[in-house]
């Protein structure tokens, strides 16, 4: 697909991301997915489901605000949080009017559990009476992640549920063309903020003091904050032990890095990116052998994803859990990884030693991996990098492109 042309904004005289689209090419991918799986209806109330099948963003502050059932040859039925409902009325033509109705949410059960059961009920009646109106009352209801109070209502009520987790995640596997797109001007939002932190980074500076400046320059290009970035300094900058930046003073020598991991958006649709720095002097032999470690073994398993290819390929090239001092793989799950993101910050296809050896996953083409992993000692310091790509025809196109081959030197001192 080559690099973007244009900025985040509309136009009328090029064609940029094309919403409409997308919206269409995803409720139908979702749809035959289902259908693959024998599911007539599905009830989505995961946020980042809700926005794949609707096209809808919503303010989901809390569990089960909003759901949306999804039928195989009809338009979905979204259930909203009024607020929103009134807001969607206005936005979101696409929905036809009486596919936009209440929603009857019960915050997890905060309010007492008696409490939720009352409205957990009204909310089972509702789905009911949907099912009803389309004919699909005979039909198992299609589940991905409702909650326990919620499936004992629909189960009182005598709906008959199942998984449909396998199927929306498959359907999500992957991207159409205008997803890779929105994911493209993402890492172009992160990018921003990456340049804007290695200029503010010095000695003296706090870690939050640079995150403060790099979320605002990402969000001033356009992307919107879906949490806050990390930054990871001197000691703390092999493992991630908070998962929390804080007000730690940058020293000279400091290794460091920030991962924009779920941080910032663009239509939804996420990066997982993290750059490795070094504060007042350029890295010593060690620190760059680490690096180097680091760099190649990511590009080693990048090397093996193509279509046709599997998880099981890419994951022999991460080390042991051994290497590390680790018993099990489970210990250091989410730190040599490559996942699938999108509208979520992980998704299909995963490689890790821990699952692909024994459930390869078949790379295709549409795909988009983040990579990462990590070189250093425990409470010492080290390099921690990732990268993204999409799976092309032939392999792999790199998204991000900042260049990782060496560590990047910030307020060197001593030059």
């Amino acid at each position: 697909m080559g690099e973007l042309a244009f900025g985040p904004g509309a136009s009328d005289w090029q064609e940029r991301v094309n919403t409409e689209r997308m919206r269409q090419e995803k409720l139908a991918k979702a749809q035959q997915a289902l259908k693959k799986h024998g599911i007539a209806v599905c009830l989505v109330t995961k946020n980042d489901g809700i926005r794949y099948v609707t096209g809808t963003k919503g303010g989901a502050f809390m569990p089960q605000l909003r759901y949306a059932l999804v039928l195989l040859d009809q338009d979905p039925i979204l259930c909203e949080y009024c607020p929103s409902l009134v807001q969607n009325k206005v936005n979101c033509s696409w929905i036809k009017p009486e596919n936009l109705r209440f929603s009857y949410p019960y915050l997890g059960g905060i309010g007492g559990y008696e409490g939720a059961q009352r409205t957990a009920k009204k909310f089972a009646a509702q789905i009911s009476e949907a099912l009803k109106e389309k004919g699909l009352e005979k039909e198992l209801l299609g589940l991905d992640a409702l909650d326990e109070i919620g499936r004992a209502a629909l189960a009182e009520a005598g709906i008959r549920t199942i998984s449909a987790t396998k199927a929306l995640n498959e359907a999500r596997r992957t991207k159409t063309k205008d997803e890779i797109l929105c994911i493209k001007m993402a890492v172009a939002l992160v990018e921003t903020g990456f340049s804007r932190a290695y200029q503010v980074m010095r000695v003296g500076v706090k870690e939050n003091e640079v995150l403060a400046e790099a979320v605002c320059a990402a969000v001033k290009a356009g992307g919107e904050v879906v949490k806050w970035p990390n930054f990871r300094s001197g000691p703390n900058s092999f493992e991630d032990y908070s998962g929390a930046s804080t007000d730690r003073i940058l020293q000279v020598g400091d290794m460091g890095f920030i991962n924009f991991c779920g941080s910032i958006s663009f239509m939804g649709y996420l990066t997982c990116y993290y750059r490795q720095f070094i504060v007042g002097r350029k890295p010593t032999p060690k620190e760059k052998d680490w690096h180097k470690q680091i760099y190649d073994r990511l590009q080693a398993v990048i090397s093996e994803i193509k279509p046709g290819a599997t998880t099981a390929d890419a994951a022999k090239r991460f080390p042991s859990c051994t290497k590390w001092g680790y018993e099990e793989e489970e210990h250091i799950l989410c730190k040599d990884i490559g996942h699938g993101i999108g509208l979520s910050l992980y998704e299909e296809p995963t490689i890790t030693r821990l699952w692909s050896s024994d459930y390869p996953e078949t790379f295709e083409e549409g795909m988009v991996i983040a990579v990462e992993g990590r070189e250093g000692e425990h409470l010492v310091g080290g390099s921690r990098l990732e990268e993204m790509v999409v799976v092309t025809a032939k392999g792999t196109e790199l998204l991000t492109r900042i260049p990782a081959e060496e560590m990047l030197v910030a307020g060197d001192m001593f030059s």
